[in-house]
């Protein structure tokens, strides 16, 4: 399989996971059993759904839209995202959003941060209470543009998470997402690559401002050891009963890790189970889709899943894909 087949694996990957959690976000596993029974394939959204309610089977959310933001940004930027402007194209998002009559809007974290931005705080100020999952969410652009040598990894995490989530754990959980990601796309098995997720979560808590919490790295050893050898039913309650599936770094990210070591074998399986979860499964599921995605590339997932989320989103990630492929090669 080549570097690009993993990289588009990855991109594409983390757009249908997206899809696959955008009917289940915010609702709890109890409410998504009555409304939709167990998960299994792309489905439309019921009207009690509480962010995304009637959208059609397919549609991406925030993750994926924020996702082809940065990579926009990394390509037209030579490698780098300019502060102010990155600031500039979330709120042109969020304001494209709102004219939409959507709520999946800009998360706590991001928003704090550019309120602050635009009070005029100091941009290395703005995320400093960034705790929340909204750079790892967004980070697999800079995952395909950036070799998984970990020194220079994670300080292209750092540039492109710390507008908004400048803190120890904001950063530690963008880096060990990207770091699985980055490793895959290289060809590391799926064990080494979430061993690189750990090496690099562990850097990454060495950056931006302290903020109290579980350590990343401790957490995801933890879960990968635990969840093993687990049946799914199991699993989906553990992850969601104790790992936890907030926004919060510590369970969100910590969850789709676990996911990835019990069933990254199986794609699917493995996405399917993360969009019944509850709480926030559609970052959970494209996070993880993006991780499996470096490893099985596209052709890992059904046919008609990336079909179905070009056609519903217009989405063309190739050409995004291709560019960041080049700033991978350059080493920018």
């Amino acid at each position: 399989m080549s570097t690009r087949d993993r990289a588009l694996g990855a991109f594409y990957g983390l757009a249908i996971g997206d899809a696959l959690g955008m009917p289940t976000q915010s609702m709890s596993r109890e409410d998504i059993v009555t409304h939709y029974g167990f998960i299994r394939s792309l489905r439309d959204a019921v009207a009690e759904q509480p962010i995304s309610p009637n959208l059609p089977a397919g549609t991406i959310t925030d993750d994926t839209e924020q996702a082809v933001l940065v990579a926009d940004l990394l390509v037209g930027g030579a490698g780098t995202i300019d502060p102010m402007v990155f600031a500039k194209a979330l709120l042109d998002w969020e304001a494209g959003m709102v004219a939409r009559g959507l709520a999946d809007l800009l998360g706590p974290s991001t928003k704090r941060a550019l309120k602050l931005l635009e009070s005029g705080a100091d941009p290395e100020e703005a995320g400093r209470g960034g705790t929340t999952n909204g750079a790892a969410m967004r980070i697999t652009p800079v995952a395909i543009a950036t070799a998984p040598e970990l020194d220079g990894l994670v300080e292209a995490v750092v540039a492109a998470s710390k507008l908004t989530h400048n803190t120890n754990i904001g950063i530690a959980g963008a880096a060990a997402v990207a770091a699985a990601i980055s490793a895959g796309i290289d060809g590391a098995p799926l064990s080494d690559a979430l061993d690189q997720a750990e090496h690099a979560a562990a850097l990454g808590a060495r950056k931006g401002w302290w903020c109290a919490g579980g350590d990343i790295a401790c957490r995801i050893r933890w879960a990968r050891r635990w969840v093993r050898g687990m049946d799914r039913t199991t699993l989906s309650y553990a992850v969601s009963k104790v790992i936890g599936t907030s926004v919060a770094v510590q369970e969100s990210m910590v969850a789709a890790f676990a996911l990835a070591e019990a069933l990254g074998d199986s794609p699917m399986e493995a996405l399917t189970t993360a969009a019944g979860l509850g709480g926030d499964t559609d970052t959970i599921a494209a996070v993880l889709g993006a991780i499996l995605g470096a490893q099985h590339g596209v052709s890992g997932f059904p046919a008609d899943l990336p079909a179905a989320v070009r056609e519903v989103n217009g989405l063309d990630l190739e050409p995004v894909v291709d560019g960041l492929l080049e700033l991978r090669k350059s080493g920018s």
